[in-house]
């Protein structure tokens, strides 16, 4: 009688991990959300919303070398200030 309420406690002990897995994989979420029906106006304004932000990314993304390059230019031009790149024009008279 012993050994059958140890075998008990060690199968309920084991089953705690186990479902906490089955429960928590996205094939159970998908038929959980295909169950509830999630609206496809929304996943398609989510999508619409995230191309946007990518977008955005990107445009930032350029901003910021475009920031780099002017900031290693004015630290070369501050670095040497008395040899121009260029020479420069006559002083009007």
């Amino acid at each position: 009688m012993l050994w059958i309420v140890g075998f008990f406690i060690l199968l309920v002990a084991l089953m705690i991990p186990i479902l906490a897995i089955v429960l928590d994989a996205p094939v159970l979420r998908n038929m959980l959300e295909k169950r509830h029906g999630v609206e496809p106006g929304k996943l398609d304004e989510l999508n619409k919303k995230v191309l946007l932000l990518e977008d955005q990314v990107d445009d930032l993304g350029r901003a910021v070398e475009a920031l780099k390059e002017e900031n290693q230019f004015l630290h070369q031009l501050l670095e040497n200030p008395s040899r121009p790149s260029r020479p420069l024009p006559p002083p009007p008279k």
